[in-house]
């Protein structure tokens, strides 16, 4: 194909923005930014039943948050959303009517219900029979005008060549083949409002925008032999088309559910616990593409300039939530302080704890957070009274030597001043007790940890001490040695 690469995600404004919808349009935007072609962002709102207020504006946003950019949109252009455009796709409907390409149809959903029943019954294909078989002339003007006389507000249906082969060279799956006759029949390009259906309006706009690949999920495989008719009727250069696997629940080997409550599945839910977007942005290029190799972590920049098509998986791609959380984590791990506390600082607002140590706890925290929404749990310890041990730690402090070595370490906590009373200062102490009492490792450090946190495991002991305080720490050790004793 010689002709600019144009590109476009079409979203309908039916709802949040869903991980599946953020890949395609993820994966339309490194196609063209890898290519130097152009990415366009056109709204498919003519399924007005399913409309949602702010759809649209959720959409971009969200889009916007992941780090997605366009180069044309209803933003900059006129027309770009499919209400816009009735007259233009009425034009095409006039001229497939007038070249015998489309015809009105009368036939009322009482009647296709009656007659799909019947076909059911019968063990045959449900499909549509024209409605005007073996009328003469004659009589099909005195049908059409009996059923306009009754009220009855026709659609429109294309004439579909049941002899025709409809075929293309996917990009993702290699050749696809439809036959005409398996297609169910002369199909509705414009229903009885006025609106035309999602198939036809489609080839009109992907026609005029002068779109030259789509890229798309498979789901949509069966929607492309139809839109090939359209291309055919209105003698149009199709473009290229691509369909990208399904993704699928890693856990149950379905394919990703809306049910699935167990996983987080819309952008505005990573958006509002608080992930990176870079992260969600490169978790969500690996749903179904790979670059090679071994390493996982890309920068937006890194993907646009490795992004091949030809990579694109054949096979179901794996929505791994343990996975994305990995790299979360390593995203916030290697992202500076700064940027981090921005992104809790909401959450700590909200929980009350935007104190002058708040900075501080995050830094403690930030190597083990997934998402910033994380550091109200994280920060407990500091803000509520001494949790309850569970069953590993309450083995750990049953040991003999636990009492040493914690009245050992309340007495040093004690005899610092305030002044003192620092991480790097606190390090010594514990290194102390050691000497004195000559325990050492797990049964130094790990009594010392769950007297002061209740856990086992944790950031850094002597910054968690320092940030806990001095009278805190002292008060934790005390009641741990009084449930002990």
């Amino acid at each position: 194909m010689t002709k600019p690469i144009r590109v476009r995600y079409a979203p309908s404004p039916t709802g949040l923005l869903h991980i599946g919808n953020a890949r395609t349009a993820l994966f339309n935007y490194l196609y063209a930014r890898h290519h130097g072609g152009t990415f366009v962002i056109r709204i498919e709102d003519t399924d007005r039943k399913r409309h949602v207020e702010d759809g649209e504006r959720s959409q971009l946003e969200n889009l916007r948050w992941l780090g997605i950019d366009w180069d044309e949109s209803p933003e900059t252009h006129d027309n770009y959303r499919q209400s816009e455009r009735l007259d233009v796709y009425q034009k095409v409907i006039d001229q497939l009517l007038a070249e015998g390409k489309a015809y009105k149809s009368y036939v009322t959903e009482e009647e296709l219900a009656a007659e799909r029943e019947r076909q059911e019954a019968a063990g045959e294909t449900p499909r549509y029979i024209n409605e005007y078989l073996g009328m003469s002339d004659d009589e099909k003007a005195a049908y059409i005008a009996e059923r306009e006389a009754a009220g009855i507000v026709p659609t429109v249906r294309l004439a579909v060549n049941e002899a025709g082969i409809y075929k293309w060279v996917d990009m993702v799956k290699g050749e696809i083949t439809f036959e005409g006759s398996n297609i169910g029949g002369d199909w509705v390009i414009q229903k009885k409002d006025g609106y035309p259906t999602y198939n036809f309006a489609v080839v009109v706009d992907d026609h005029d925008m002068q779109i030259s690949h789509v890229i798309r999920g498979d789901d949509h495989i069966a929607n492309t032999p139809k839109q090939l008719m359209v291309y055919e009727a209105m003698g149009w250069e199709a473009p290229a088309f691509g369909h990208m696997t399904l993704i699928i629940n890693s856990e149950t080997g379905k394919k990703l559910s809306k049910r699935d409550t167990n996983t987080l599945q819309f952008i505005e839910d990573y958006r509002q616990k608080g992930y990176l977007p870079e992260a969600v942005f490169n978790f969500i290029a690996l749903l179904g593409w790979n670059p090679g190799g071994e390493e996982e972590i890309f920068s937006r920049e890194q993907l646009i300039e490795l992004f091949d098509e030809n990579r694109l998986s054949k096979s179901p791609a794996a929505f791994d939530q343990k996975k994305l959380d990995w790299m979360s984590n390593d995203y916030i791990k290697n992202a500076d302080l700064e940027t981090v506390f921005a992104l809790c600082k909401p959450y700590l607002e909200e929980a009350g704890r935007l104190t002058d140590k708040a900075e501080k706890l995050v830094e403690l925290y930030k190597p083990q957070m997934t998402s910033a929404d994380e550091i109200v749990a994280l920060t407990d310890l500091f803000f509520s009274d001494f949790p309850e041990l569970g069953d590993a730690e309450k083995e750990v402090m049953a040991a003999e030597t636990v009492p040493t070595v914690l009245t050992a370490f309340k007495a040093n906590l004690e005899a610092m001043t305030d002044a003192d009373f620092l991480p790097e200062n606190i390090s010594p102490q514990i290194k102390a007790v050691q000497k004195e009492t000559g325990i050492k490792g797990k049964k130094l450090f790990m009594p010392i940890r769950i007297a002061v946190s209740g856990e086992m495991h944790g950031p850094e002991l002597p910054n968690t001490i320092y940030l806990l305080g001095r009278d805190k720490s002292i008060a934790h050790i005390e009641q741990t040695l009084n449930r002990i004793s």
